[in-house]
C-alpha cells in the first residue's frame, strides 16, 4: 500500500486523527469518531434488501458499484484509481477492464458523428 493519497501522507495519521479528537467538543473516552458501525450498515442494507427485492451484497461490493458507476459517467480510469486509492491505474484498469467493452463503440460512433459533422 502506498503511504500516500491524494497528497495525503499517512505516516501522520495517528497524530491527525488525536488532533481530530481533540478539536471534538466535549469528547468522552467510549464516544465514537464516525455516527455508524460497521454492523448499523449491514443492518440498514438488509433491511433496505428486503423492502426492495434487490440481491443482497456485502458492504465491499459498494465499492465496486461506486466505481462502475464512474465508469459509465465517463470518469477516466486515472480519476477512478485516484479515487479508489489504487497505487497504479493497472490496478483500475485489470479489476473494471469488463465494463469498457461498450466504451468502443461508444468511442467510435462519437467518432464516426464528428467525421460527419465536418463533411
Amino acid at each position: 500500500m502506498c503511504s500516500s493519497y491524494f497528497g495525503y501522507d499517512f505516516r501522520n495519521l495517528a497524530a491527525d486523527i488525536k488532533d481530530y479528537m481533540d478539536s471534538l467538543y466535549d469528547l468522552q473516552e467510549d464516544d465514537r469518531l464516525f455516527p455508524i458501525t460497521k454492523y448499523y450498515l449491514e443492518h440498514e442494507m438488509q433491511r433496505g434488501i428486503k423492502e426492495s427485492g434487490v440481491k443482497r451484497i456485502r458492504v465491499h461490493d459498494l465499492r465496486h458499484s461506486h466505481a462502475s458507476m464512474l465508469i459509465e459517467l465517463g470518469f477516466s480510469p486515472l480519476e477512478i484509481a485516484n479515487r479508489l486509492g489504487h497505487e497504479k491505474v493497472e490496478t483500475t484498469l485489470n479489476t473494471y477492464a469488463h465494463l469498457y467493452p461498450n466504451k468502443q463503440t461508444k468511442l467510435a460512433e462519437r467518432l464516426d458523428s464528428e467525421y460527419r459533422e465536418d463533411l
